[in-house]
């Protein structure tokens, strides 16, 4: 027979229950937010290791098959199989819509395979899940650059420096945009 205080506790523990799974979403965002702010004000060699913990961080899906898919398509496009990667990462995005990871890496297939429209895509689809993904930024304003949007390339640059002002990437390549318009720091 079911008494009215073992229905309570079930009701207890129902009230607890999202409680408990979002504890670990919440100290996800937290640690991110920490992350970026230091990244801010780090120095260049300080910088390196904060942007590969945000970046580790950031490939953490929650799910242990999503996260196989994720390692399996890494490891595809790291051996140069890129249309298994991007087989394996449009499963990803499919299965996990709301991990901006997946998008990422999606995109950068997409970009080396030189669909540069659908790889844009995905970065968009990136920044709407995580607008703070400065490597997915830098890819835009590389892809914008390289389709002849100068202005556009500099807007997301300038998103990236915001983030991440030490970004190695991005001064590397403001070098070779200047050097090739002939423009030189005295």
């Amino acid at each position: 027979m079911v008494t009215r205080e073992h229905i309570l506790k079930l009701v207890v523990a129902a009230a607890i229950f999202p409680v408990l799974f979002s504890l670990p979403i919440r100290a996800e965002e937290d640690r991110t937010a920490e992350l970026l702010e230091r990244l801010k004000r780090a120095d260049v060699n300080g910088s390196q290791i904060i942007a590969e913990d945000l970046l580790l961080l950031w490939s953490r899906s929650g799910s242990p098959s999503m996260d196989l898919l994720l390692k399996r398509g890494r490891d595809a496009m790291a051996a140069d199989k890129l249309p298994e990667a991007l087989d394996h990462f449009t499963a990803l995005t499919d299965h996990a819509p709301d991990f901006a990871e997946g998008w990422m890496a999606r995109a950068t297939v997409l970009y080396r395979l030189e669909y540069y429209g659908a790889a844009m895509h995905d970065l968009r689809q990136t920044l709407a899940l995580n607008p703070n993904h400065f490597a997915a930024l830098f890819g835009a304003g590389v892809i914008a650059y390289e389709t002849g949007r100068p202005e556009l390339a500099d807007q997301f640059f300038a998103a990236v420096a915001t983030i991440h002002p030490h970004f190695e990437d991005l001064s590397r390549l403001r070098q070779e945009i200047d050097k090739e318009a002939g423009r030189t720091d005295l």
